[in-house]
């Protein structure tokens, strides 16, 4: 899954898609067009920055950031096209467009989300975050990160089939970085399997997080080395979707880990 952050603000590539207070489309499709050519299977455009610290804006900023580059992408690429948003309105309107999958940090808990989601027939990833992108770094807490996070993943999932969604159109996301510390990260990267045990396809974002910066004191443009371990870690533990902004060199590493047999099967 290919990033493409159409925000001011993102924490790596915020502003590169983003001109003048809306969305450069050409430069997003370029991108796009990249990435897909790349090994991209999955493009997950975003249009509200969930950098700890984030601000908030509205639905319809959001969707005037989107909109138009989904819109581009679909008529364009032969590709799944994601949308990372817990908007509604956003996902019924790139539903429209073409879009087929909504990633969701909040995991659908947002009032309609899980009936937009339903009555388009789309996918959904539903992540785990603990508090909100403004404030969920300042004191997270676990008595036991794994299982607590497990719990809550499969316990959301349950409520959104039990909401009529489908079981095979769920992905879950721990949510590295998102309400957790350094130490939360790497046990859940430590006990990935665990979280993929009930056959839930896992998908894992990792790519330049500041779990790296805290283990080897790279700077956000200097983490490609650390992005793809944690990427081969995530693969051979269980994640099925690695959502990452260098796609070439983790289609690289994903087909190197899959030459060896190295890849963990469910």
């Amino acid at each position: 899954m290919g990033i493409l952050n159409i925000t001011p603000d993102s924490f790596s590539d915020g502003g590169r898609l983003h001109r003048g207070g809306r969305a450069d489309v050409e430069a997003a499709l370029q991108r796009a067009r990249c990435m897909v050519d790349e090994g991209a299977d999955l493009l997950d455009i975003g249009g509200e920055s969930t950098r700890p610290g984030a601000g908030a804006i509205t639905e319809q900023q959001e969707l005037e950031r989107v909109a138009p580059v989904v819109e581009a992408c679909a008529r364009e690429l032969d590709v799944i096209l994601s949308v990372d948003t817990s908007s509604p309105l956003v996902m019924r309107e790139c539903a429209a467009l073409g879009a087929g999958l909504v990633n969701d940090i909040r995991a659908l808990t947002r009032p309609g989300a899980v009936a937009a989601v339903v009555d388009h027939g789309l996918a959904a990833c539903l992540m785990h975050m603990q508090g909100e992108p403004r404030t969920m770094q300042q004191a997270p807490c676990y008595d036991n990160v794994v299982a607590e996070v497990a719990a809550w993943l499969v316990q959301r999932a349950r409520h959104c089939q039990e909401q009529g969604l489908d079981r095979r159109r769920i992905l879950l996301d721990p949510g590295f970085g998102f309400g957790k510390t350094v130490e939360h990260n790497l046990e859940l990267l430590k006990h990935l399997e665990r979280l993929a045990a009930d056959g839930w396809p896992l998908l894992v974002g990792v790519s330049r997080k500041s779990l790296i910066g805290a283990v080897t004191g790279r700077g956000v443009d200097d983490r490609l080395a650390g992005s793809l371990a944690l990427a081969v870690v995530a693969m051979m533990r269980g994640a099925r979707v690695l959502r990452v902004h260098d796609v070439r060199e983790t289609v690289d590493a994903v087909r190197l880990c899959v030459a060896a047999g190295l890849e963990a099967h469910s």
